[in-house]
């Protein structure tokens, strides 16, 4: 039995007195130790999958319409507040994009460690200062006696994106989704802060959901991969199987628009258009319109999400063919 299993899980938006659906269908599992990459342009649904799964919609106008969410054997989507909450933060913990506006600015660092701790697993206030020693430095802050007394502010952005690490991990969470964990940073930081929850999850058997827009960050990162446009899956594979098929005309211009020191070229590609409003209607596939190889049933079915070969699924109605 999976870890975390999706399935055919959609999200409405109210809008109106109307539900607007803004994620189709999305089906996945992750298995205990795995990292699953979901990438995809902004807007195509990746945090909000990613929020249904933390429980953290309640409250908004975002409304889970169908499908189920299952953590361990156990439906979330039939749990009530109180029990979900027991869960998050606890045996489940999120790493958002932007640490300076997650981490609360009037409290230091260490109260905001120390709260997860207090909270779940009940710790005296001692032991939990103790433990958020431990998690500083296991994040690899330095001095962290002092810098525990530290306000968000007074810590640089890598810092601060560990100190997220650090309160993501302090229950020894079963899953982590890092959303966009390394966006604000430059590279060399990015790949300090990657290298360190992978290898926090070697040493605690973490299963990861790693969510980007960056192809080269998840194919050096995760073990399978799962692409999405304008709410749906549209590839899914393991990781080596993606990269060296890329099947979907999307994932290919994703993969197009890196840019590489191994080509000499005068400009990069570029996918044509952009990401359609999440009340735009298209008939057909959603991406027809952007597309270099549409056809006629392109524009009125929406294609299946279908597998072509073993454990690699593409949702196109020309899979294969170009």
């Amino acid at each position: 039995m999976a870890l975390l299993e999706l399935d055919n899980l959609s999200i409405a938006i109210a809008q109106n007195n109307t539900l607007v659906p803004v994620v189709h269908d999305c089906s996945f599992a992750l298995e205990a130790h795995d990292t699953l990459g979901i990438v995809g342009e902004s807007g195509c649904g990746k945090s909000l999958t990613a929020l249904s799964i933390m429980g953290l919609l309640e409250g908004s106008q975002v409304r889970i319409t169908a499908g189920s969410i299952h953590f361990d054997g156990v439906n979330l989507l039939e749990l009530d507040t109180r029990q979900r909450r027991a869960i998050m933060g606890d045996r489940m913990a999120m790493i958002f994009q932007e640490p300076m506006t997650s981490l609360n600015p009037v409290y230091r660092i260490g109260e905001q460690i120390t709260e997860t701790l207090q909270q779940h697993r009940r710790l005296s206030r001692k032991n939990a200062r103790h433990r958020a020693l431990e998690l500083l430095d296991l994040v690899q802050i330095p001095e962290p006696h002092k810098r525990i007394n530290s306000f968000p502010h007074q810590l640089s952005g890598g810092q601060r994106q560990r100190v997220m690490i650090a309160i993501a991990m302090a229950c020894d969470p079963a899953l982590l989704i890092a959303d966009e964990p390394t966006t604000a940073l430059d590279v060399t930081v990015q790949k300090e802060v990657l290298d360190l929850m992978l290898d926090l999850q070697r040493r605690t058997g973490t299963a990861i959901i790693l969510i980007s827009h960056d192809l080269g960050v998840i194919a050096r990162n995760c073990n399978e991969v799962a692409v999405m446009y304008r709410g749906k899956i549209i590839e899914k594979a393991p990781t080596d199987k993606l990269f060296s098929n890329m099947t979907h005309p999307y994932t290919r211009g994703l993969l197009a628009s890196i840019p590489s020191v191994d080509q000499d070229r005068d400009w990069l590609e570029a996918i044509p258009g952009r990401v359609p409003l999440i009340d735009e209607k298209i008939t057909g596939c959603a991406f027809h319109p952007r597309c270099a190889f549409t056809e006629k049933p392109c524009t009125q079915t929406a294609p299946r999400l279908i597998d072509i070969r073993k454990h690699h699924a593409v949702r196109c109605h020309f899979a294969g063919e170009f």
